[in-house]
């Protein structure tokens, strides 16, 4: 079983999403754990404080370092482990990530928010860091989210083989175009092959429509 804990400020925007594919039949089959981590939890104080203004000056909070080890050091390791911090600073989130923290014991994700973490997070608690995309959003739980989800859907069991094994991004390929019923709609029809039964020529068409990354 991969164990993933998320240490955030907002666990209940974890919730209702473990309650769909692929998160609930992982989790029914014993196959992968949550744990949600409420940063508030380790709050330096009895208001609830885990931010405080940026050291030379600017605009927003910083999430200060102390909740946040306190946080990943309640967690008590188990097997092969890693911790993850979620941030535009880290490496580019692909599918071989997604394989090799599928096959960890446990996985800690740290989710930020407002103007970031304290760098000392990233330098001396995080084994990696970790980016899904060139863009800003509002804190680190729809980039948790994200990584999760990729992990989630690749453990044995909870999909086909086959569905994981052929799909975009695992061969240095983009997938070819899928159609289903009708044969036609609106004037746009299934290209004929593959009506045509032809297995070879199918898997031909495949081929050429399957473009490289």
């Amino acid at each position: 079983m991969l164990n993933i804990n998320v240490v955030t400020l907002f666990p209940d925007l974890f919730r209702e999403n473990l309650k769909v594919l692929p998160f609930n039949r992982a989790i029914k089959d014993d196959l992968l754990s949550v744990n949600l981590i409420n940063l508030r939890d380790f709050a330096i104080d009895s208001r609830g404080s885990v931010d405080d203004k940026t050291y030379g000056g600017g605009t927003g909070m910083v999430i200060r370092p102390e909740p946040v080890f306190d946080a990943v050091e309640s967690i008590e390791k188990a097997g092969k482990s890693k911790v993850v911090l979620l941030s535009p600073r880290g490496k580019r989130f692909n599918q071989q990530m997604a394989r090799e923290f599928s096959k960890l014991d446990q996985i800690t994700l740290i989710a930020g928010r407002y103007e970031g973490i304290d760098a000392r997070v990233e330098t001396s608690l995080a084994d990696e860091v970790v980016s899904i995309g060139d863009f800003v959003l509002s804190g680190g739980e729809l980039p948790a989210l994200v990584v999760m989800e990729a992990i989630a859907r690749l453990l044995p069991g909870v999909l086909e083989k086959e569905a994981t094994e052929n799909e975009s991004f695992e061969k240095g390929i983009i997938e070819y175009p899928q159609y289903t019923r009708p044969e036609e709609y609106r004037e746009l029809k299934v290209p004929e092959v593959l009506l045509s039964g032809n297995h070879a020529e199918i898997e031909k068409w495949r081929k050429e429509n399957s473009p490289q990354v």
